[in-house]
């Protein structure tokens, strides 16, 4: 007996779905740039957004790969530690040099991004026997050996920066290219957000934050103008701080806005004790040999870093450590601007 033939489709009972879109030739709005946030879907698109010097929105290009697996020079066998796994650019690059018999440890603090990351390396064959994700700020880097049953690492990577996901969300409220809400917390879940953070700042104590987190000029002036109000929305702090820099030209503001957003930020997520902690915990956390890179993009991390790395080289507890920062070539500041401040800098346990 022949088998029943299937009813052809309906397509007005099941109508073939189709991709967003949006109107217009260039989306404004972050969530509508489904070109660059899936750039599978339009391979062509990333082309031109790399080719024209810029990162595409929503993505992440890791910063002097090849200058931090020169310092770390990881081999087969080795535990590693990556500090601040991001989008998994530079655990990538460590695995599949530690591979055979190694082991990444990477940690995050930021719960969005961790989950995503995390499953794209899965789903590229690093499993629980080469890779442990651990959501946690690099501060509790000893916890986290303690807890994978290690004393010390044979390398440590720590990238200071933040990843390009969270700066191009606007929901993260990092940018000031769209609106978005007032909060800046890598954890979300955790401390004030920073509209109720700057809400509650006095301007002297504002000015000295800026001044100290990233040398910003105006200084007194933008902290006299913000501290203390409330705003809600990005954009509505960036046009307060606008308000004050009338003989700017666009360029100089929009370096004014990123400084002053970087400085903010900085305190929101406690970034500086979270570094001390991390430089005063480095030393028991590497193995005799062990090497470290830290990878800055400001000058207060950069100095935090220098100075520590220098009083334990004094002491005798690292062998060597970087004379000068490694900053990233003219290839990689032309094809990725915001590598452009980095400053990395290395050390060898005694």
């Amino acid at each position: 007996m022949p088998e029943p033939v299937p009813p052809p489709p309906n397509p007005l009972a099941d109508p073939p779905r189709r991709r967003p879109r949006y109107p217009g030739k260039h989306p404004r709005r972050f969530d509508q740039k489904y070109k660059e946030l899936d750039p599978n879907r339009d391979p062509a698109t990333l082309a031109k957004v790399l080719a024209s010097g810029k990162t595409p929105a929503g993505s992440h290009i890791p910063i002097m790969v090849s200058e931090i697996l020169e310092a770390l020079a990881p081999k087969p066998g080795e535990l590693a530690v990556d500090c601040t796994l991001g989008r998994g650019g530079h655990a990538r690059a460590i695995l599949q040099r530690i591979l055979p018999g190694g082991h990444l440890l990477a940690l995050d603090a930021d719960p969005i991004e961790l989950p995503r990351t995390e499953a794209l390396l899965r789903a590229e064959g690093f499993g629980p026997e080469s890779l442990t994700v651990k959501k946690s700020n690099f501060a509790g880097i000893q916890a986290a050996l303690a807890s994978i049953g290690a004393k010390g690492a044979d390398l440590i990577l720590a990238d200071l920066g933040v990843s390009s996901m969270q700066l191009d969300n606007p929901a993260r409220g990092f940018t000031t290219k769209h609106s978005g809400p007032l909060d800046m917390r890598m954890n979300p879940a955790r401390g004030l957000p920073a509209s109720d953070w700057l809400e509650r700042a006095k301007p002297e104590k504002l000015a000295a934050i800026l001044a100290e987190n990233s040398d910003e000029p105006h200084a007194a002036a933008i902290a006299a103008r913000i501290a203390g109000q409330r705003f809600d929305e990005t954009l509505a702090l960036a046009n307060a701080i606008r308000s004050v820099l009338p003989r700017q030209t666009e360029t100089e503001v929009r370096t004014t806005l990123a400084r002053v957003f970087q400085a903010i930020r900085i305190e929101v997520n406690e970034e500086f004790s979270a570094l001390d902690a991390l430089l005063r915990a480095l030393p028991n956390c590497l193995n005799p040999g062990g090497r470290i890179a830290i990878l800055s993009f400001h000058s207060g991390e950069d100095r935090r870093v220098k100075k520590a790395l220098q009083a334990a080289h004094r002491e005798g507890t690292y062998s060597a450590i970087a004379r000068d920062p490694i900053r990233p070539g003219p290839t990689e500041k032309q094809s990725n601007p915001r590598s452009t401040p980095a400053k990395l800098r290395w050390a060898c346990r005694s």
